[in-house]
């Protein structure tokens, strides 16, 4: 192989490790949302959030939350049953707030901006 050849190889590696690099953290968490002061907002409220990785309505709830769900606290009960029996968790998703009140069902965040007294953003 010839140094030119070798060259335009190690070029050529060098240019796809870039390229995956940016696509790798295209989604990571340094990404921010418009919804990430009101997760976080939520989570200063003690608002749990605790569902199942196969209920559409938890993934419904999370994907609201247009990626700043990685704030808010969330209990995975296929992990943690016997947490989840012991707050009495009986359905999916279910939120409990910081005074130990419990939401059942998808909220959606008007909803969850009324229970809690976060600010939703409106743009």
């Amino acid at each position: 192989m010839s140094q030119k050849n070798i060259f335009f190889l190690i070029m050529g590696l060098l240019i796809l490790g870039t390229v995956a690099t940016i696509l790798l953290n295209k989604g990571s968490s340094t990404v921010s949302t418009k919804y990430d002061a009101f997760a976080q907002c939520l989570a200063s409220k003690d608002m749990t959030m605790y569902g199942a990785v196969w209920c559409s309505h938890c993934k419904a709830e999370k994907d609201k939350f247009e990626g700043a769900f990685k704030y808010v606290p969330y209990v995975e009960c296929t992990e943690n049953p016997d947490l989840c029996i012991a707050k009495g968790i009986e359905g999916y998703p279910t939120w409990i707030d910081g005074e130990g009140k419990k939401y059942v069902g998808e909220q959606g965040l008007e909803k969850l901006s009324e229970i809690s007294g976060c600010v939703l953003p409106t743009n």
